[in-house]
C-alpha cells in the first residue's frame, strides 16, 4: 500500500525548517564570510527572512522572490551564508514553477542581466579569472534555478495535457462502444418491428375482419368459429403489446416504456442531454451551461428533431475534443427561426484532432440544409463555435 503524499504546505514548512537548522549549524561553526565589526544578527536576520518566505513560495511567488532578492543582497554584504543562498535559489525555482509565464520571462531577463553586470565588474576589477568565476557562480545562483523551474513546468504541463488526452480518448472509446450498442439495439428493434410486429398486426386485422363477417352472417357467440377468432385476435393484440414493450426496451438504453421510445426526440429532451453531458464531463474538467432566449414554443417535428441532433452532436464533440472549461449552449426562439449556439474551449495544435472528428459536422450541416437553414462550425478566438439557424415555418416540415 502506497503511503499518502505529503501536503504542499507541509513540504514548504520542512524546507524552511531545514534551511534554518542548516544555517544555525553553519553559524555555530562560523562557516560564513562576514566583516569582524558586524554583529551576528546581521547574518541571522537574512536567514530567518528567507525561511519565512519559503512558507509562501507557492501561494505568493512574486512577493517571495522580490523580498528574497533584497534579503539575499543584504546577506551578501552582511555575511555570505550558504543556507541563505540555497533558499534564495529555491525561491527563484518556485517563482518560475508556480508563478505566471510573465514572471518566468522577468526572472530570465533579470538573472541574465545580473550575471552580465557582476561578471563585467569583476573582470574590470579583478581581471579575467575573477570575471569567469562570477559568471559560473552567478549562473548557478541566478540562472540555474530559473532554467530548472522552467523545464519542470514544461514537463508538468505536457504530462497534464497527455493525461487529459488519455482521459478523453478513454471517454471517446466508451462513447463509441455505447453508440455501437445503441445502433445494434436500434437495428434489432427495426427488424422486430418490420418482421414480427407486422405479421402480428396482419393477424389481428384479419381476425377482426373475420369476426365482422361472422357477425354479418349472424353466427352465435358460442359458435366454435367465433370463439377461435376471438382467441386469435386477443392473443395477437397481446403479442403486439408485448412486442412494442420489447422494441421500446431495445430502443431506449435506459429501459423506458415502449410508448416513450416511439416519440421522436425534440428540444424537450435537451435538459436530459445536458445532465448526461455534465456527468460525463466531470472527469475531464468540463462544465455545461444552458441559456434560452424567447419562449420555448412548439416547433415542427422535423425542426425539433434536427435541433435535438445538432445539440446532441455538439455536446458529444465537446466531450471528445474540448479542453477543460465551460461549454455554453444557447437557444434563441424567434418567431420565424430557431438559432442554436454552442461554444466550447478549443484545444488546438498539432496532433490534437482525433479520428472521425469531421463526420458529425457533415451530418449536422446536412440536417440544417434539408430544412432550408444554415450551419457553421470552426475555431474562433480560442473557442470552437457551432452556429445553426433552423426556420420554424411550415415549409421546413415539408422539406424534411
Amino acid at each position: 500500500m502506497l503511503a499518502p503524499s505529503v501536503p504542499p504546505r507541509r513540504v514548504d514548512q520542512l524546507i524552511a525548517l531545514c534551511g534554518v537548522l542548516g544555517g544555525a549549524v553553519l553559524i555555530a561553526f562560523k562557516v560564513y564570510d562576514s566583516a569582524d565589526d558586524l554583529p551576528i544578527w546581521a547574518v541571522v536576520l537574512p536567514l530567518l527572512v528567507m525561511a519565512g518566505l519559503e512558507l509562501v513560495r507557492r501561494t505568493r511567488p512574486v512577493l517571495a522572490v522580490s523580498l528574497g532578492g533584497l534579503a539575499f543582497a543584504g546577506s551578501v554584504f552582511a555575511g555570505s551564508l550558504l543556507a541563505t543562498t540555497i533558499m534564495y535559489t529555491d525561491l527563484l525555482y518556485a517563482a518560475v514553477l508556480y508563478g505566471s509565464h510573465r514572471m518566468s520571462r522577468v526572472l530570465h531577463l533579470t538573472g541574465g542581466s545580473t550575471v552580465l553586470v557582476l561578471s563585467a565588474l569583476a573582470w574590470w576589477v579583478g581581471g579575467t579569472a575573477a570575471g569567469l568565476l562570477i559568471v559560473v557562480v552567478g549562473s548557478l545562483v541566478f540562472l540555474a534555478p530559473v532554467w530548472t523551474g522552467d523545464l519542470v513546468r514544461k514537463h508538468r504541463q505536457e504530462a497534464e495535457s497527455e493525461r487529459l488526452r488519455a482521459e478523453q480518448t478513454a471517454l471517446l472509446s466508451e462513447m463509441d462502444r455505447r453508440e455501437a450498442v445503441g445502433a445494434e439495439r436500434a437495428r434489432m428493434a427495426r427488424e422486430l418491428h418490420d418482421v414480427v410486429a407486422n405479421h402480428l398486426s396482419a393477424i389481428a386485422i384479419h381476425a377482426t375482419g373475420a369476426q365482422a363477417v361472422a357477425r354479418r352472417r349472424r353466427l352465435a357467440e358460442d359458435d366454435p368459429l367465433v370463439e377461435v377468432l376471438a382467441v386469435i385476435r386477443e392473443n395477437s393484440v397481446q403479442g403486439l403489446a408485448e412486442m412494442r414493450r420489447m422494441i421500446g426496451l431495445l430502443r431506449d438504453s435506459g429501459g423506458g416504456e415502449a410508448d416513450e421510445s416511439y416519440a421522436a426526440p425534440d428540444l424537450a429532451a435537451v435538459d436530459a442531454l445536458l445532465a448526461k453531458a455534465r456527468a460525463a464531463g466531470q472527469d475531464v474538467g468540463l462544465e455545461f451551461e444552458l441559456t434560452e432566449e424567447g419562449e420555448r414554443a412548439e416547433v415542427p417535428v422535423p425542426v425539433g428533431l434536427a435541433a435535438y441532433r445538432i445539440v446532441q452532436e455538439s455536446l458529444t464533440n465537446a466531450l471528445k475534443h474540448a479542453g477543460p472549461g465551460l461549454v455554453t449552449l444557447r437557444l434563441e426562439f424567434g418567431p420565424q427561426e430557431l438559432r442554436i449556439s454552442v461554444d466550447s474551449p478549443y484545444r488546438g495544435g498539432p496532433g490534437r484532432e482525433l479520428p472521425g472528428a469531421r463526420a458529425g459536422l457533415v451530418g449536422m450541416s446536412e440536417r440544417a440544409g434539408l430544412l432550408g437553414g444554415s450551419f457553421d462550425a470552426g475555431p474562433r478566438d480560442g473557442w470552437w463555435r457551432v452556429r445553426a439557424v433552423l426556420p420554424r415555418g411550415r415549409e421546413s416540415g415539408g422539406r424534411a
